[in-house]
């Protein structure tokens, strides 16, 4: 029956969707391109991956994480951190490079997304494309370092691979490969949580259409989870090998621990967040904006008799993919907003279809032109922010090292308390720390950055061996004797 209603859609003859829709959204990805470079790298998650990126290059060790001169970093799987490092072996080490390959993967789950909803019809294809290139969270994260982009294109490929398999019956050969591609990457961009992200969807909906069986015959799961293990299980050994005790942490710390345990405090990279539960609802609302400000003037159209939106088992499944990262982290206080990024791709699909089938197919598109212009006016906005204005100096310490690189090439440079992730990358590893200004070593010039505050706290003999260079975004730079 499913596969007769498929048949059915996608034999509709394609709708073709206005040149003004198709120009907003190939101006907005040329601007988030163009953007990549012209801010610096946020602290802390943007500039830590970042600079472990880095390191991955300087140290050609691409089997362990490194979050410090010794320290290992067990809290995520490296894929993101080979693409960011070999996108820094390539372009050179600046923000551009770093951030490029999250848009490209985020280029990748659009596709996917287009070629889900194509099906139905061009209009809506585009539509759905259009839909979630716009949505706020998916924007940020496309054009950042982060690990979430590259779970999405994990759990996008496995759902995507698992329809086209069941409505086929597995008989076309890319459609498996497809969907271990997804497992494979989902495990190395964020480790075993992939599959419950991709695991209950499925599994909620061969309950309730009744399609368990079949959707166990129809796969090769037994193929797909070999191939799985004979990838991605060797570098986990490996990992274990090279630094002992990361499999408990990664295993039960990240992915039970982090989850279940309020304000978390076995975090070995940073302090765990305490939301009450159920917010993760509030960070979906807030993921697809500006669209539910948009969607009431859509919703004043007609649609049209006689079509549904899509296939009644093709809705059941899209609403568990959407729904399973908000009811996975329902109960779970130590969230961010990103967790709910894995679901977009499928409310995108969803959405590009009700829009598709409005009557006034003018009124729609033009909705969505204003929407994705809103995220470009974002994007421009944050340019100006960052070339006019001190504001984003504060969340990196690109601005006060710039300083530093324009007056010296020899003095070395130390951080009053500990080096933040961005002074880290843009020092190239370099810079230092200590705890007070009388652990400099003594006999050499060297240069000091410490906050506005520690500046304020220093004695006036201290100061008397001071010389003040350059403030920046809440930090001084100071040069000592």
């Amino acid at each position: 029956m499913l596969a007769t209603v498929d048949h059915a859609i996608r034999d509709r003859p394609s709708a073709s969707v206005g040149g003004a829709l198709l120009g907003a959204l190939g101006a907005l990805a040329l601007l988030r391109l163009v953007s990549l470079g012209l801010y610096p790298l946020m602290d802390k998650t943007e500039a830590r991956y970042a600079d472990i990126a880095r390191r991955m290059v300087e140290a050609n060790d691409w089997v362990t994480p490194w979050i410090g001169n010794g320290v290992p970093f067990w809290g995520k799987p490296p894929l993101s951190f080979w693409t960011t490092a070999a996108s820094l072996e390539i372009f050179g080490i600046n923000e551009f490079a770093a951030r490029l390959p999250h848009y490209l993967l985020g280029g990748l789950v659009i596709w996917l997304v287009w070629q889900f909803a194509r099906r139905s019809s061009m209009r809506a294809a585009w539509h759905g494309a259009s839909l979630l290139a716009g949505s706020v969270l998916f924007l940020v994260s496309g054009g950042a370092v982060m690990t979430d982009m590259a779970l999405t294109l994990g759990t996008t490929l496995v759902m995507v691979g698992f329809w086209r398999c069941f409505q086929t019956d597995g008989h076309r050969r890319a459609d498996p490969l497809l969907l271990a591609l997804g497992v494979v990457i989902g495990l190395l961009a964020k480790g075993p949580v992939s599959i419950v992200l991709w695991g209950l969807p499925l599994a909620a909906w061969a309950l309730i259409t009744g399609n368990v069986c079949a959707a166990w015959q129809r796969i090769a799961w037994a193929r797909i989870a070999i191939l799985a293990v004979v990838v991605a299980l060797p570098w986990y050994l490996l990992a274990e090998a090279r630094t002992p005790g990361f499999l408990h942490y990664f295993i039960v710390g990240e992915h039970w621990q982090r989850f279940t345990v309020p304000g978390w405090t076995g975090d070995l990279y940073g302090g765990a967040h305490n939301a009450p539960r159920g917010t993760i609802w509030l960070y979906a609302i807030a993921a697809i904006m500006p669209w539910p400000l948009i969607a009431p003037f859509v919703r004043r159209t007609r649609v049209r008799g006689g079509e549904d939106l899509a296939a009644a088992g093709e809705r059941t499944y899209l609403l568990a993919w959407v729904l399973a990262p908000c009811l996975v982290f329902t109960l779970a206080a130590n969230i961010i907003w990103t967790y709910v990024l894995p679901g977009l791709p499928a409310l995108a699909v969803l959405a590009g279809y009700w829009t598709s089938m409005c009557k006034d197919q003018a009124r729609v598109e033009r909705c969505l032109v204003v929407g994705l212009a809103a995220c470009a006016v974002a994007i421009c906005a944050l340019i100006v922010l960052a070339q006019r204005t001190t504001y984003l100096d504060s969340k990196s310490a690109k601005a006060v090292l710039s300083e530093y690189h324009a007056g010296t090439s020899t003095e070395p440079l130390y951080f009053l308390g500990h080096v933040p992730f961005s002074g880290s990358f843009y020092s190239a590893g370099t810079a230092k720390s200590v705890a007070t200004v009388g652990e400099l070593p003594p006999g050499r010039p060297v240069y000091l950055v410490l906050e506005e505050e520690a500046w304020k706290a220093l004695s006036k003999e201290q100061l008397a061996r001071i010389q003040f260079k350059a403030y920046r975004g809440g930090r001084v730079l100071a040069r000592i004797d």
